[in-house]
């Protein structure tokens, strides 16, 4: 549970860093120049996706409560919308007109919905701490930027393509999630 831990503290570390501490990321910036931020930057990323694999898979599960059955239909549901959110992240939508973060709210709701269909131990530490680290995010981003300033909407057309995006990654990730995590999507 250590490396697991430690993956998802060392992720959300690093992302913290324009946010909650400005003054490092400018310090960084000034000695080892945009590129050498942005290598170390990625490196600690991928270094904490290595320690929540490795944690993850070297973690034996146990139950600490039992999730909902009731609720699992809920749970698909707000994983489908955690998607589009991601997809919605990386385009001009409408619905940025109605969510600041889609990206932050998207790894929100797929932490949450995973916490309704998973009770065991490293499902709470690593979709519950993902949870925590979008929702701070979002506060601390809202905090640095101020006021919102909303663009304008797509056209139609665009809007259409973003929701096949979305499709389309959702039909992937329902696909390949079998062999990511060893449980199907159904």
């Amino acid at each position: 549970m250590v490396l697991l831990t430690l993956g998802i503290l060392l992720f959300a570390f690093v992302h913290f860093i324009p946010s909650l501490a400005p003054a490092l990321k400018t310090n960084a910036l000034t000695r080892l120049g945009e590129g050498g931020y942005k290598g170390i930057f990625s490196l600690l990323l991928l270094g904490s996706f290595g320690l929540i694999i490795f944690g993850w898979r070297s973690v034996e599960p146990s139950a600490v409560y039992l999730p909902p059955p009731g609720l699992h239909k809920v749970a698909l549901g707000l994983l489908a919308l955690a998607f589009l959110l991601m997809a919605v992240s990386a385009r001009n939508s409408r619905l940025k007109l109605l969510i600041r973060h889609p990206q932050l709210t998207g790894v929100a709701l797929w932490g949450f919905s995973h916490l309704l269909l998973n009770g065991d131990n490293r499902s709470i530490v690593l979709f519950g701490g993902m949870l925590v680290w979008a929702v701070i995010e979002i506060f601390a981003i809202n905090r640095r930027e101020g006021v919102w300033i909303k663009t304008a909407p797509p056209s139609w057309g665009a809007e259409v393509v973003t929701l096949v995006i979305a499709a389309v990654t959702i039909a992937v990730v329902v696909y390949i999630h079998p062999w990511i995590s060893g449980m199907p999507v159904w």
